[in-house]
């Protein structure tokens, strides 16, 4: 049985806060921008440090050659600089000018190349001529440099100096969680830390994340707790997996990949490969409830996504979905450096973190109503619960009161009842609290 005057008193916290004016987000994104990212290295560790300074972290890091299920830790990269020079030592290509420039894990090179020779190794994208892509190789040993396709264009016949300063050494792979504490099982927010400056597609989650979890703490102790966690994508979670899975598979009641939260676009939500899960039911009820006037997208689990596909794989297949604006692959700009500060904003932000808000308090506050009184309808007058005035909100109070008492039977939960009501949830906790504070209903999980 739940702790009413616990769970009330969240709710109304909850409210509060979701009432008062959002933090501000984009400061953080701006301390991390500049920073070079890859799936190891300085850029993680300096990345952490950052987030370190905004929320409490338990930091793990996982040495490279490391066997995690069927991968393996790679080398640690790190890169210094980067350069091509023409004929006249002018930099055509510069990594302190943008850290998109060089293809991520590119091995170390100084020589001098023609053009002709050059080339193979140069990225760009004739239908985006204006941008930068942005392009890695974990696991294949070369080296690259990315460049808009309208530079590309401009460069002479001739020798180019050609320099990258950078390090493939046994290291480590680096990730942190943030773990608040609850009074039962646990909701997992994951997001990850491996790209370099890419806005939407890369900060607008561990940013969003970082505050969610901010925002969590400030909130009395709930039903569940909360797990954050920042990892370098695929590599980085599957070897979290590997570490956690066993101790944890059983306290996972939701989780959710936090990505691409950052601009005004419509919302996506991506079930989990188990589909009607606690976590799919409370994010598609918001979706329906508080953004039914704009776009929405709600899609099946689809294996080539992001990590939610290595918390739903074989032999994990946690309840894990994912809430984004624009989908990663699906705008223009993603992975390229038009997905830079101006792609994203405040108000993109705090949308996301309202509704995600709002998600994990339908996850809090559902729960299984169970009536006191078994046989027949109570009378709702003997428990200062019925008036004879008759207006459209008694009405409407009475409907919902009779409602909730037909389906507190233990099989319903509160998403259902609010479901068939047509109501959000949490319009519904008025109607729970009067009927607990009358013992006409019992709260249970």
């Amino acid at each position: 049985m739940i702790d009413t005057a616990a769970y009330f008193e969240r709710w109304r916290a909850g409210e509060a806060q979701l009432a008062g004016e959002p933090p501000r987000m984009l400061p953080l994104m701006e301390r991390l921008w500049p920073i070079c990212r890859s799936i190891t290295g300085d850029g993680v560790r300096q990345t952490l440090d950052i987030i370190g300074d905004c929320v409490t972290l338990v930091r793990e890091s996982v040495p490279s050659g490391t066997q995690c299920f069927d991968w393996i830790v790679p080398p640690e990269w790190n890169i210094r600089d980067a350069y091509v020079k023409d004929a006249s030592g002018r930099r055509v290509i510069d990594f302190q000018q943008s850290n998109l420039h060089v293809v991520g894990y590119s091995t170390p090179v100084s020589g001098r190349f023609t053009l002709e020779a050059l080339q193979p190794h140069l990225h760009s994208l004739p239908s985006m001529p204006d941008a930068i892509p942005y392009r890695t190789s974990y696991y294949r040993p070369t080296w690259g440099f990315c460049l808009r396709h309208a530079d590309r264009e401009r460069l002479a016949d001739g020798e180019y100096e050609v320099h990258i300063d950078s390090t493939l050494e046994p290291g480590q792979l680096d990730f942190a969680q943030s773990v608040i504490a609850g009074r039962g099982r646990e909701v997992l927010l994951s997001t990850y830390i491996c790209h370099p400056s890419l806005a939407q597609n890369e900060l607008s989650g561990p940013v969003l994340l970082t505050t969610l979890m901010q925002q969590l703490s400030a909130l009395p102790e709930g039903r569940f707790g909360y797990r954050g966690v920042f990892t370098p994508e695929t590599i980085g979670t599957i070897a979290f997996l590997s570490r956690h899975y066993e101790s944890l598979n059983e306290r996972i009641a939701a989780g959710f990949v936090v990505t691409c939260v950052g601009d005004d676009g419509p919302y996506t939500y991506v079930r989990s490969k188990r589909g009607a899960t606690l976590a799919d039911r409370a994010a598609e009820h918001v979706l329906a409830h508080v953004h039914g006037d704009r776009e929405v997208s709600v899609r099946p689990f689809d294996p080539v996504g992001s990590d939610e596909r290595q918390f739903c794989s074989p032999g994990i297949n946690w309840p894990v979905g994912s809430l984004m604006r624009s989908r990663h692959g699906e705008y223009r700009e993603y992975h390229t450096s038009l997905d830079d500060l101006s792609y994203v904003s405040e108000t993109g932000l705090q949308r996301s973190l309202c509704a995600y808000l709002r998600i994990l308090q339908v996850i809090e506050i559902n729960c299984r109503p169970l009536r006191t009184r078994p046989h027949g309808e109570p009378q709702l007058g003997r428990y200062g619960l019925y008036t004879s005035m008759v207006t459209a909100s008694v009405d409407e109070w009475i409907r919902r009161l009779l409602h909730v008492l037909s389906f507190a039977d233990g099989d319903h939960d509160l998403i259902a009842i609010a479901e068939g009501l047509g109501v959000p949830v949490w319009e519904l906790l008025p109607t729970l609290e009067g009927l607990a504070g009358a013992d006409l209903i019992t709260l249970n999980d």
